[in-house]
């Protein structure tokens, strides 16, 4: 089977303001280095906008109606001084979180056994009510709650690897028995969560790594709690927060990993998802703010991620 990659257009016109970070730019290079991907077994597919009770099971209806009702018809809004709505980002967001629905859509209809979101903006820093961190819904947790409620799966696991903790992943399943959360992040940064002492009701492994991570140790950490925490959990399904800015390149932060530590931890959770959840694994793009090493670090983990698909 391919792997299922969702995109759409849109998703490259959500525009924070010169200067962002999470830029279209990010966008842009990885659709251009999929076309242009032919030792990849990819099946692309158009992303559809999510439906607003899709929303709901992960996000307050007043949140979901505020940032639709919010998006301007010119120019740009702030949220707050790090998340900015442009004209085109209800609809980029709407798409991103649908993207999330298809492929879970498509992942337990037994159509392929992994996908991958190429889709921003971002969303898992958006919390049940709050969006924040260049995130306004959380298109990780729509996943899983579609997952769950929708499909009927008693387990299922969120992998995060981004370089910031996913504290609104986190707020949304840490009493939610149903959900394993495991994040590795560096620490002290954006946001403040993720403290290896919140393990919501068991659910919760969060791994702290500090400024000045190599490769070596980042997988040693990966080895020592989160791996092991995954495997004992059993999930039905692997969802992957996939951010690729703890790569050395990374301006944001500071830890100091290469494309081959991404394509490691991929082979890693394929193998887990082989064992407990015959093969089903679903990534979602994250962060990841150097355009060229963001570019090479989703080749690696698409190639990963196909092996065995």
């Amino acid at each position: 089977m391919s792997v299922f990659v969702y995109s759409h257009e849109v998703g490259t016109r959500h525009d924070p303001g010169p200067g962002h970070p999470e830029a279209p730019i990010r966008l842009k290079r990885i659709l251009a280095a999929l076309d242009a991907a032919d030792d990849l077994a990819l099946e692309r597919r158009v992303a559809e906008r999510a439906e607003r009770a899709d929303l709901v099971r992960v996000h307050t209806p007043g949140h979901v109606a505020g940032v639709l009702d919010q998006v301007p018809t010119d120019g740009r809004m702030p949220i707050d001084m790090d998340t900015w709505l442009s004209p085109a980002t209800g609809e980029a967001a709407l798409r991103a979180a649908g993207a999330a629905v298809q492929a879970t859509d498509a992942v337990l209809g037994g159509e392929t056994r992994r996908a991958f979101l190429a889709m921003r903006p971002p969303g898992h820093h958006a919390e049940q009510a709050v969006a924040m961190g260049f995130c306004f819904f959380n298109n990780v947790a729509v996943a899983a709650a579609r997952a769950l409620e929708v499909h009927g799966l008693e387990r299922v696991a969120v992998l995060d690897f981004d370089v910031h903790h996913g504290n609104g992943t986190q707020a949304i399943f840490e009493a939610v028995p149903k959900v394993l959360y495991a994040s590795i992040h560096e620490a002290p940064l954006f946001p403040g969560t993720g403290r290896e002492d919140e393990t919501g009701l068991g659910n919760i492994v969060n791994t702290c790594v500090r400024a000045g991570t190599d490769g070596p140790r980042w997988r040693r950490a990966l080895e020592d709690r989160i791996l092991p925490a995954l495997d004992n959990f059993a999930p039905e399904l692997v969802l992957i927060s996939a951010g690729f800015d703890a790569h050395a390149a990374d301006p944001l932060a500071n830890i100091r990993l290469g494309d081959e530590d991404f394509a490691w931890i991929t082979e890693r959770v394929v193998e887990l998802a082989e064992r407990h959840a015959d093969g089903r694994v679903i990534s979602t793009l994250e962060g990841g703010y150097d355009p060229d090493a963001l570019v090479r670090s989703v080749l690696a983990h698409l190639k990963a991620l196909e092996a065995g698909s």
